[in-house]
Order: structure tokens, then sequence, then C-alpha cells
């Protein structure tokens, strides 16, 4: 169902698996049977659990158990009441524009270095330049950014289609890149008889920082995602845009980079307005 009705992509389906096997275990196999009583279990199990990591897996209990509802393999659903724990929504990690400077100054002195160089150019432009996700990024078939056009159609979460800026910048990288490829290579990061790996690209991505002096705890791909966001945002960018660009589905999604640009204007006037810390009243 979550494939075929919902469009879930496989990391979906697969977290939901593995909730759902974690939870019928701690009832000792019950899952399906399991009354409201029995279910409140849970949340004593996983009591040590992150409230976000907790949230997930009772909103996997809850969907279960409406589609047993749905499917008319229960009559009631013992999941309803099921309550997830209250938590605030937390700032997306980010870098200062200073910090992803750094980052391609670093780029572009192993760009010269050979094809490894190259490669790494490729990635780090469209992870920042377009806002790709990791899984995106490393799937991507050769023929996905086309020389000139200054845009590319991916499928993102849910095999659904967007349309995401390339920059000329970009552009150029990947086609620099793409040019040592062998003829008639499927991926445009290949590796083996597929593409590179998501694991991979984050142990590119914390070697980069690290040679640019950031800790490589701060960086990832996801990291650089969120920069694009933020950056593009802080320089007058339209929500509703940047929300096609970034594949989110709901818009409250895109607002979280709202909060980040509002905490950048809140330190912007209390280090140039002319009254900060003075203790003047209006």
């Amino acid at each position: 169902m979550m494939a075929a009705e919902r469009g879930a992509a496989a990391n979906t389906i697969a977290a939901y698996g593995r909730d759902l096997a974690q939870a019928s275990e701690a009832l000792s196999g019950g899952l399906a049977a399991a009354d409201a009583r029995t279910l409140e279990r849970l949340i004593h199990e996983w009591r040590d659990l992150a409230a976000t990591s907790l949230a997930r897996k009772l909103s996997a209990v809850r969907r279960f158990f409406a589609f047993l509802v749905s499917e008319g393999l229960r009559a009631d659903n013992p999941a309803g009441d099921l309550a997830s724990p209250t938590k605030g929504r937390p700032l997306p990690k980010t870098l200062s524009r200073e910090e992803v400077d750094r980052i391609f100054a670093v780029v572009e002195e192993e760009a010269a270095s050979g094809p490894a160089g190259l490669r790494l150019k490729a990635l780090i432009e469209l992870l920042y330049g377009s806002g790709l996700r990791a899984t995106e990024l490393v799937s991507l078939p050769r023929a996905a950014i086309k020389p000139g056009t200054p845009y590319a159609v991916l499928k993102g979460k849910g095999d659904k289609e967007r349309m995401v800026p390339v920059s000329s910048r970009a552009g150029e990288a990947v086609a620099a890149w793409a040019a040592t490829l062998a003829p008639g290579e499927k991926y445009l990061f290949p590796s083996g008889n597929t593409h590179m790996s998501r694991v991979r690209l984050f142990q590119i991505v914390k070697t980069l920082a690290a040679a640019a002096g950031i800790s490589p705890l701060r960086v990832s791909p996801h990291v650089l995602r969120h920069a694009f966001a933020t950056h593009l945002l802080e320089g007058g960018a339209d929500l509703r845009a940047l929300q096609s660009m970034l594949g989110h589905a709901d818009i409250a999604t895109t607002q979280i980079y709202t909060h980040v640009q509002s905490a950048h204007l809140v330190e912007l006037v209390n280090r140039a307005h002319p009254l900060a810390g003075t203790g003047q009243d209006d």
C-alpha cells in the first residue's frame, strides 16, 4: 500500500518495516492483535528514544492499524489515541557563507589534481548549487544534466518529478567530470556496476569539511542542502519557489527555513543597529 498508493520512497518503506518489526518484537509478536492498553506498552519500551524517533515509530504504528481497518482486517483502531510526544521542530543545521567559501576554495584546489577532483567539484556544486538530496545526487543518470540547460528534471521522494536549477558553474563542473567517464556509462557518478553510495558521499563531504578547517561533525550532504535553502532565502528567494526546488510536498516543511532567516536578521540587527547593546529605549 505504501508503495502503490502513497508512492513512498524505498528508504521510507524500509524505515516503516523496521519500526513495525521492533514494535512487534516489543509486544512479543502480538502487534496486529494488540488492544489500546497493550499498545501503551510501546511508549514505555521506547521511553529512552529521542522525541523525534519515538514520534516516527508511533506514526508507523498508527498508520499500520489504519491500514488494517481500511482492509477489513480489524473492526477497531486501538492506535487512534496513541499520543506522540510534544516536540519543538529543530532548526536545520547550516553553514555560513564564509564557511561555504572555504569549502569551495578546497574544491577548486582539488579540481586541478585530476579526475577525482573534478568529481568532487561536480558533487559539491550540485549539492550546494541545486539543493539535491544525497540519494538523488548519487543516483543521477549521466544524461540528467544536459550541457547549456539551466535546469534538470529529477525523480525525488515517491518518484515525484521536480525541476531543479543547474547554475552555469555547476553545469561546467558536471561537463568537465562527465568528459572523463567511459562511453555508455549509465550514471553520472558510477561505482562498479552501479552508482556511488550515499555512505561514500558522506565520507567525501566530511573529508572535504576537515580540509576546509570545519568540524566534520557539522557538515553532511544534507547540511549543504540546508545551506542552499537558507542562503537563497537570505538573498530574497520566494518560499514557494524554494519549496518546488527542494521537492517538499508540504510548504510547512519549507517554512522551517524562515526561522533560520529570522535568526539571521535578529543577529544582524543586534550587531549593526546603532542602538544595539546601548540599553536605550525607543
